[in-house]
């Protein structure tokens, strides 16, 4: 039998690869330097959504038509969140240096599973400068992470298995001698209630508790709850806190729930994965006091370090439990003496063996521009919020709906003689109003039964001027669709 061809995905001509991957290149930094140029979102139009009906190629092209494909229907169309107005989601804006490292990250190809090689020891250098910048030992345990969700969950992995005092890699949950307890505010991201289920406890095991007039976390009720459960048998185990939530940015009592984890025997995990980094911003980390006190913390670095997508970091303060929580070596990555699998692998503080080097866009980034500037940037979007926030309070019709705390905005137009509903209907009308024409990109929320708009500012590209551009723009839109409801009901009479 005749031998098959030999193939490779190394292209026949070097030359023409270079020539391609220089014109993407150009075409990558117009794309950020003209970025305030171009709509802060719009629609795909038909002729291009429906490329991605087309079945499954066989032939190959060559990479430039690849290229222009990618160039013509793809680019033009994000999701929006590198442009100076997009405030709809906590999402960091990215940034060049972050995306070349992804490039060169992905021409090294390495798994991060661990091992003796370049990649892992960035890897735990920038896990290390997580810990330093949030105040945690140097002996505590940490991993990166694809993002927030997974950071949680890891952490409340450990959580867990240190609070059962059973071996439940081994007898799974139904060892324990008593169900546990997990409480946070009624604020907490939706990650957590996922996490729950996930680690088999049922969302039962989460018991939300009340926030207070400021969306924080109440500590009377938290104490009681705490009591209720002593006496029903069940386990209180981990404390939950926001270090920022995701509707308001509120950020729980840090130190107090450090001292009620303490005096009670619980676990504090606290989810700073909005609002950990304020940590190294100059004049505002005192908002994030006691940040260092907890057991276990999740952030995430493609947020206020605007690394690009994605990547998230737990913190586990015992080193011990972490490892016991995760690792399972088998037999065919035994460790050796000298060559590649010389150094620890990094999966067993992990879910995943197939880990991407995330870790160089962030160790690049802060190479380039320093941990200062980052921590100058929170600063600036904090006070981006609170000068939005001075607006709103200046300008009525527009009135605000919770406390501004760090950087996220909940406020509406409130126009006279509408209920809620209508309210409702009117707001979110601006919102799509100012997605649909490009201008600005915001999401909304319920707070309490009541709904407002909700601006996000994660933006190093936001100026005040977007400020001021998307109040007139509410405020006009907002008087407009007012007068048109009004002449409804005069129509209708």
């Amino acid at each position: 039998m005749a031998a098959l061809p030999e193939e490779t995905l190394d292209p026949p001509d070097w030359a023409e690869t270079a020539r391609v991957l220089h014109l993407a290149v150009d075409q990558a930094v117009a794309h950020l330097r003209e970025v305030r140029d171009r709509p802060a979102w719009q629609e795909m139009p038909a002729e291009f959504r429906k490329r991605f009906d087309e079945p499954l190629p066989q032939a190959s092209l060559p990479l430039a038509e690849v290229l222009q494909d990618v160039s013509e229907g793809i680019m033009p169309f994000p999701l929006g969140n590198v442009h100076p107005r997009f405030w709809a989601w906590f999402m960091g804006a990215g940034n060049i240096t972050g995306a070349l490292a992804d490039f060169l990250a992905a021409v090294m190809g390495s798994n991060l599973a661990g091992g003796n090689h370049a990649a892992a020891l960035v890897d735990q250098q920038v896990v290390r400068w997580c810990k330093e910048i949030v105040g945690f030992p140097a002996i505590a345990s940490g991993t990166l992470t694809s993002g927030g969700s997974v950071a949680n969950l890891i952490a409340l992995t450990v959580a867990r298995n240190a609070s059962a005092g059973e071996d439940l890699g081994e007898w799974g949950v139904e060892s324990m001698a008593r169900p546990l307890r997990f409480y946070g505010s009624d604020q907490l991201h939706s990650c957590h209630r996922k996490a729950i289920e996930i680690l088999g406890l049922g969302h039962r095991a989460l018991r939300l508790i009340p926030s207070d007039e400021n969306f924080r976390l109440d500590l009377p009720a938290l104490r009681t709850a705490i009591a209720e459960d002593r006496a029903a048998g069940v386990q209180p185990a981990c404390l939950i806190a926001n270090a920022g939530s995701v509707n308001t940015g509120a950020i729980d009592d840090l130190s107090a729930l450090a001292a009620i984890a303490e005096e009670e025997g619980l676990w504090l995990h606290v989810d700073g994965c909005i609002g950990a980094l304020i940590a190294l911003a100059p004049l505002n980390r005192s908002l994030v006091a006691g940040l260092e006190r907890a057991h276990s913390l999740a952030l995430d670095p493609h947020k206020w370090l605007h690394a690009p997508f994605d990547v998230g970091c737990c913190l586990i303060r015992d080193a011990a439990s972490h490892h016991a929580a995760l690792a399972s070596l088998p037999e065919y990555l035994n460790q050796a003496p000298r060559g590649v699998a010389s150094a620890d692998w990094l999966f067993e503080l992990d879910l995943q063996m197939s880990r991407s080097f995330r870790a160089l866009k962030v160790w690049m980034a802060l190479k380039e521009q320093g941990a200062a500037k980052f921590g100058r940037l929170i600063d600036q979007n904090i006070e981006q919020a609170r000068y939005l926030a001075q607006l709103v309070d200046n300008r009525p019709p527009l009135r605000l709906m919770a406390r501004v705390t760090i950087n996220i905005v909940c406020f509406r137009y409130e126009a006279e003689g509408l209920d809620e509903a209508a309210l409702s209907s009117l707001n979110r009308e601006i919102m799509l109003q100012l997605q649909e024409e490009g201008l600005a990109i915001l999401s909304d929320t319920s707070l309490r039964g009541r709904h407002s708009l909700r601006v996000a500012i994660c933006n190093h590209r936001t100026r005040f001027q977007d400020i001021d551009f998307l109040v007139e723009e509410v405020l006009r839109r907002g008087e407009r669709l007012s007068d048109s409801l009004e002449s409804g009901k005069r129509t209708h009479r």
